[in-house]
């Protein structure tokens, strides 16, 4: 009788030696290329590879492919990261990465924060890192998901988290002031000026030395901004 052959192991494109499903929906193009030339959110990753300690509990708003999460979970050997992403399109793929990679210190949440618990519309495009919680001026209605919307202090007092990941496009901008952020030890901003605008960088600023923090330079690079206690 023949045997059958074993099911052959899935491709992956490899980058800073972890491993990331080849998956044509999720990675196009630019994301596929920075990947495979490790250059995929280097300034991003190099903050955080500086700033993240042994032992830190990590929650990140904004999960993307699962590359942030994947990095501190198995460079850094963090307690755990806590990733929340509101695209539904996403979790799958950054659980199948955080599998592929071993983990069991990282897990991904279809949700995101606020002041209060609740439901939010969120927009789905086809091309998947473009969806958000905006539609934007004269596009075709994209696909609406409702998404939850978790108490954000609730969160952060199940978590217990030391750092905080973000990246900020929008709506991040008036949820960090209401974040719980003197609770942190650190935190790893990704700015994006162009569309926050200088007054949206002064609140992100405003709220973290309201909290204690301090702009930390060996951990920020152009729009990748850290903070810290007493370094």
């Amino acid at each position: 009788m023949t045997q059958a052959a074993p099911p052959s192991e899935p491709n992956f494109i490899h980058s800073r030696g972890m491993k990331f499903p080849d998956d044509p929906a999720i990675l196009r193009g630019r994301i596929r290329k920075l990947l495979r030339q490790n250059a995929y959110e280097a300034k991003e990753s190099e903050a955080a590879l500086r700033v993240v300690r042994e032992g830190d509990r990590v929650i990140e708003l904004g999960g993307g492919v699962g590359y942030m999460s994947t990095l501190v979970a198995s460079k850094r050997n963090v307690a755990s990261v806590h990733s929340f992403e509101a695209n539904p399109n996403l979790i799958p793929y950054i659980r199948r990465v955080h599998a592929a990679n071993g983990l069991s210190n990282a897990h991904v949440t279809n949700a995101i924060l606020g002041p209060a618990p609740g439901k939010a519309d969120f927009y789905v495009r086809d091309r998947i890192l473009s969806s958000s919680l905006t539609r934007f001026k004269d596009e075709d209605p994209p696909e609406p998901h409702q998404i939850d919307v978790l108490d954000a202090a609730k969160v952060f007092a199940d978590l217990t988290p030391s750092v905080l990941i973000c990246d900020i496009e929008g709506a991040e901008v008036d949820l960090i002031p209401t974040l719980p952020l003197d609770t942190l030890r650190a935190a790893i901003i990704e700015l994006h000026p162009q569309w926050i605008g200088p007054e949206g960088v002064n609140k992100v600023f405003t709220a973290f030395m309201q909290a204690g923090m301090a702009y930390y330079h060996r951990g920020s690079h152009n729009k990748v901004v850290a903070f810290r206690h007493r370094w």
